[in-house]
């Protein structure tokens, strides 16, 4: 777990703030973001080695975000855990397609995320 570098990509910010300290007291190094459109560039520069996506973002989807990920052969062996509060059906069609590993459904408990995490880091 420890000196994992976890990229968060998530449009609220106090959504993202708690997260951020959660994985930073847990042992990861964390880069966060609220620009999905920066995504691409900070992981390219950050080389994370997980990647915990929003699907609903201004602009650019996280379904979007993570095709273009998944696109890039320096950044496509990195897993992506999708997170949502407005999970539907077809979801999991669309994060097959994106390269999405896993999907957390807002609000989550924090272990949660660890385990998840864990899982693709394995």
């Amino acid at each position: 777990m420890f000196n994992h570098k976890v990229m968060i990509v998530d449009s609220n910010e106090k959504f993202l703030g708690a997260l951020e300290k959660t994985l930073t007291f847990s042992g990861y190094n964390t880069i966060a973001t609220q620009d999905p459109y920066a995504a691409l560039d900070i992981a390219a520069r950050e080389k994370p080695h997980a990647i915990l996506l929003g699907l609903k973002m201004p602009g650019k989807s996280g379904f979007q975000l993570a095709h273009e990920l998944k696109s890039s052969l320096e950044l496509q062996h990195i897993p992506i855990i999708a997170m949502t509060g407005f999970f539907k059906d077809g979801y999991n069609i669309l994060m097959d397609m994106c390269g999405i590993k896993k999907c957390l459904k807002k609000p989550f408990n924090p272990l949660d995320v660890i385990t998840e995490i864990e899982s693709v880091l394995e």
